[in-house]
């Protein structure tokens, strides 16, 4: 579990928790298209997460369209996976980001968390909580790449990682 300040004049910040061997993916995902998902969180497909950095540039990006009152979601936590995503099409963005039936890899994030929150959070995964340090190791390098259309080229010069965040920050001017 990590922490990270987003945020100084409001002191919003993101904790990002990193699962693996998950059982309840299903119920994770009933729970989220019913709404009835407490605490909030945002659930990421982990094996698309070659490092933090992108999903902070996500985060800060949410935060902006949340405080100028523009979500394209319904909620700053499904907004991030939006982001994240680099698409402009929310369905496809959160299915392919997002988690699925049988996830079993998850990176879970929530804006401003208390540690009553964090400790539901656990509560509510049926997994085991690995450190962060892991998502370079585990990350799905060639559907990354797919996904957001790298070219080997472009890796010549730039990070995976680099080359998210290029696509997360450029995707509205598009």
């Amino acid at each position: 579990m990590a922490e990270y300040k987003l945020d100084d004049k409001t002191g919003t910040t993101l904790h990002l928790l990193l699962f693996s061997d998950v059982t309840n993916s299903k119920e994770l995902l009933d729970y989220m298209q019913a709404g009835t998902l407490d605490p909030e969180l945002g659930f990421f497909n982990a094996l698309l997460i070659p490092d933090v950095f992108p999903v902070l540039a996500a985060a800060h990006k949410s935060l902006l369209a949340k405080c100028r009152g523009c979500l394209t979601t319904k909620t700053p936590h499904s907004e991030l996976v939006y982001n994240y995503s680099g698409s402009k099409h929310i369905t496809e963005s959160l299915k392919r980001c997002g988690i699925n039936d049988s996830t079993s890899y998850i990176l879970v994030a929530r804006f401003n968390a208390t540690p009553d929150e964090l400790e539901a959070t656990r509560r509510l995964i049926h997994g085991t909580e690995i450190s962060l340090s892991e998502l370079p190791v585990r990350a799905d390098k060639a559907q990354i790449e797919k996904h957001y259309k790298v070219s080997s080229l472009e890796l010549r010069i730039s990070s995976l990682a680099d080359a998210i965040v290029c696509r997360i920050a450029v995707r509205d001017a598009l």
